[in-house]
């Protein structure tokens, strides 16, 4: 991470939205949460119902409340650690991570094989990762500071050309 980087900085709560979708954040360029895929909710709803067929035989009103309560916790907790990528005020924020755009230089959107060889044999153990599994592409933009050792950063998005827009453009 940047010397700037603030890993205790908290990541508010915003939706995922289509490319052409406004921010918002008032001048951001780019926001985006990285919610889970359809089935990691699935997973949530299976977990309540594992819970509720567990208690079922002690008594049906206590394992419908507790698989109730289960579900709801679960998902409060999924979106209160779900990552935000954004570009707001001149710097790059992914997860509790920012760096200043001016630090950042040739963005790279990455996908399929490519994004592979990346998250592989071609991953610098030094670089700041924020990816999720179900999301299938990410930009890689390297890092030109010469007081930080991270040579670049990989950053996970459903909207990859839409981010690099925004880094270019800011």
């Amino acid at each position: 991470m940047s010397a700037s980087s603030d890993p205790a900085r908290p990541a508010s709560d915003e939706t995922t939205r289509p490319a052409s979708a406004p921010s918002p954040v008032p001048g951001a360029s780019f926001d985006e949460r990285l919610r889970p895929a359809p089935l990691g909710w699935l997973a949530v709803v299976g977990l309540a119902l594992t819970v509720w067929v567990a208690l079922l035989p002690v008594d049906a009103v206590l394992a419908t409340v507790v698989a109730l309560v289960v579900a709801v916790v679960t998902v409060v907790l999924v979106l209160r650690w779900t990552p935000r990528v954004r570009v707001h005020a001149g710097e790059l924020h992914a997860g509790r991570a920012h760096i200043p755009l001016d630090l950042l230089r040739d963005p790279v959107v990455l996908e399929g094989p490519a994004l592979r060889e990346a998250l592989g044999p071609g991953l610098d153990a030094r670089a700041y990762v924020c990816l999720r599994g179900w999301i299938r592409t990410a930009v890689r933009v390297d890092v030109e500071d010469p007081q930080d050792p991270t040579p670049y950063w990989l950053v996970s998005t459903r909207r990859p050309t839409a981010l690099v827009a925004a880094l270019t453009r800011d």
